[in-house]
């Protein structure tokens, strides 16, 4: 199954560049899994993150942003639950 994830991110506020990071960041995290990353701007303080349809992230119901390795958990649970993230999860690889 087709994975996608869209990052609405307000203009106004300036977080084209933190959701272009976060894309780079999953993308380079989850480049088999995902098959769409699409970047949406919005207006209000909006800051949402989804994945195939679901909100995993909204900045205002969790009262910020989220960092990196907690984003790509909760990617990780929607588009390959049984994937182990390695440092990530803190789970040693070697």
């Amino acid at each position: 199954m087709p994975n996608s994830v869209k990052i609405t991110y307000c203009t106004g506020c300036k977080w084209m560049l933190r959701s272009a990071w976060m894309a780079q960041e999953l993308l380079s995290t989850f480049e088999e899994e995902l098959s769409e990353l699409t970047l949406i701007p919005g207006t209000g303080g909006i800051f949402e993150i989804h994945v195939n349809g679901k909100r995993i992230w909204s900045r205002k119901e969790q009262q910020g942003f989220p960092d990196i390795r907690e984003l790509k958990q909760l990617v990780r649970n929607e588009v390959s639950p049984d994937r182990s993230l390695g440092h990530t999860d803190g789970v040693s690889t070697a």
